[in-house]
């Protein structure tokens, strides 16, 4: 068997050539992309390209998928930019502002794949993740609207936004609906059609449309300027300010990685690659600290973007790295047809990127196994009534106190035996198994830490008491360490049941949960705990047979 055939994430590479066309649909698709986010983060269009230049470049050295696109997202996009507002600045102060917390966002990046918490990303859950998402892209496609209305609206929540549209629906500018109506239609068709370069497509049509036609005469707006250069900025060196932007910044980044980890996860595991959370922290901090170095926006890898990419065939990180290059001649020698871009397309483009994130199945699902449903629907409710930066605040604390929540209350399973085999099973589960005369055994579903070692315990003692078995026996096999908390727990446990006048067995412990308990003092206990739950019940049913003999050396 050759090394291509063991790994099939080593398939046939497509020649470089192929890769670079697919690099230039992608630029077709991003570069519309990155004007529209730039509006979004209330920033100049030529921050964003100048941002998926330089990021899409710095991933490219250091980064490993394939086929994630590193540049300005929808989400980075609608948090910068409620961030900035919270911080009230404008003109440079606020250029400046920004270029900073990118950098900062970098550099979090950067130590937290030093200290190897690439699993950080698990601390915002998926469920959570996707409520986020679900009602960012909400938002952000209701702040579209008056872009392909030609309408102006006071700034606000996304129900001040849809109340101004409606109080102004008389105003509505037909030809704008029209073009920004038709062209979603056009990319949603063509999206049946992944072999088709869609968004390229539109952008060629777009900067046709805009040459041809003097579309400001028509009431049309167009983007505006959107040439590379370096914003008058004002730099925040307050002690105040820098540590405000901290703070800021840290939620920021692990959204913006739990979002990147998530989409190059799901890309790599379709195709057998192997991808390290940690290299790709590296390489995402390495590409925002670039995107600052050119005064750019927060950068990451978007599901949309990457599907896109993956779709279009690419092979290699040459495909995103020859999209960063051919925004970069874009940028250089066609800023000027760019500009006349409409914006109720580019309103469109927005629109059409996010309908994925606008399916309802993925909650759906939450809602059909009953799980984790209500923290999803908390976390769509939140973006839509708190904002963009509460409501991402919201589904982090969210997503830390299920976990908390979680750990705290394992549950608890009583176990029985299987006719008279070796296997031992949850009892509520199980009818058919049975409890052994004068044995109770018990198994916390779940790690004994500090958090949850006093509570478990509790509960197993206070129904050990009332079964009035001579044995108990704990499984342990949840538990594959123990702290100090958790060894004092389980000696008190063990010393107040045997008080009670019965006699405790560990099974299932782990060689690190014996050392330990061992090194404790425990050392009787240690000795006496069993590698299986059948070997405790076969050492238990002897013990029943005779009442229990207190030890003074177990705990």
């Amino acid at each position: 068997m050759t090394a291509r055939e063991q790994n099939p994430g080593s398939r046939m590479r497509k020649p470089v050539w192929r890769d670079g066309l697919t690099g230039l649909a992608m630029a077709g698709l991003i570069l519309p992309e990155s004007v529209a986010y730039a509006e979004i983060a209330g920033l100049a269009p030529g921050r964003a390209l100048a941002a998926a230049i330089a990021g899409g470049l710095a991933y490219g050295l250091v980064g490993r998928s394939r086929f994630a696109v590193v540049s300005p997202t929808s989400s980075a996009a609608a948090i910068l930019a409620a961030t900035l507002a919270s911080l009230s600045a404008t003109g440079p102060a606020r250029e400046g502002l920004a270029t900073v917390l990118v950098g900062m966002t970098g550099l979090i990046f950067l130590l937290l794949s030093l200290l190897r918490l690439g699993s950080l990303a698990s601390f915002v859950s998926r469920p959570v993740l996707r409520g986020f998402a679900f009602g960012l892209a909400i938002t952000i496609i209701v702040r579209q609207l008056p872009a392909m209305t030609g309408v102006s609206v006071p700034p606000g929540t996304i129900f001040v936004v849809l109340a101004g549209l409606a109080a102004r629906v008389t105003q509505w500018h037909l030809p704008s609906c029209l073009l920004g109506m038709a062209t979603l239609a056009v990319l949603l068709a063509l999206r049946r059609m992944p072999q088709i370069p869609g968004a390229l497509i539109v952008l060629a049509l777009a900067i046709g449309l805009g040459a041809a036609v003097d579309l400001p005469a028509h009431g049309i707006a167009i983007a505006g300027p959107v040439g590379l250069g370096w914003p008058d900025s004002a730099w925040p060196f307050s002690t105040t300010r820098l540590s405000r932007l901290a703070q800021l910044a840290a939620p920021i980044a692990l959204i913006l990685f739990a979002e990147s980890w998530g989409t190059m996860r799901t890309l790599a595991l379709r195709h057998g690659d192997t991808l390290s959370a940690n290299r790709e922290l590296a390489a995402i901090g390495t590409a925002n600290l670039a995107s600052a170095l050119v005064q750019g926006m927060p950068v990451g890898a978007g599901f949309s973007a990457g599907s896109a990419n993956e779709a279009a065939g690419a092979s290699s990180r040459w495909a995103a790295t020859a999209a960063s290059l051919a925004l970069l001649a874009m940028a250089l020698f066609a800023s000027g047809w760019i500009a006349r871009i409409p914006q109720p397309m580019l309103a469109a483009i927005v629109i059409a990127a996010l309908t994925h994130a606008l399916s309802p199945k993925p909650l759906l699902h939450l809602f059909r196994i009953r799980r984790d449903h209500a923290i999803a629907l908390a976390a769509v409710l939140g973006v839509l009534t708190l904002g963009v930066l509460n409501g991402m605040l919201l589904a982090v604390a969210l997503s830390v106190l299920h976990m908390l929540y979680e750990l705290a209350n394992p549950s608890i399973s009583e176990l029985g035996q299987l006719g008279d085999g070796h296997e031992f099973v949850d009892l509520k589960r199980h009818p058919q198994a049975h409890r052994l005369p004068g044995v109770v055994i018990f198994r916390p579903n779940g790690q004994l830490v500090f958090a949850n070692a006093e509570t478990a315990l509790a509960t197993i003692a206070r129904r050990a008491r009332a079964s009035g078995a001579r044995v108990v026996v704990l499984s342990l096999e949840e538990s594959n360490d123990l702290d100090s908390t958790a060894i004092e727990v389980v000696a008190e446990f063990t010393q107040g049941l045997e008080k009670a006048g019965k006699q405790v067995i560990l099974a299932r412990a782990h060689d690190r949960v014996r050392d330990v308990l061992a090194v404790a003092g425990c050392q009787v206990l240690a000795e006496g705990s069993t590698f299986s739950v059948a070997q405790a019940a076969q050492r238990a049913a002897q013990v029943s047979q005779h009442p229990p003999s207190p030890s003074p050396g177990r705990a």
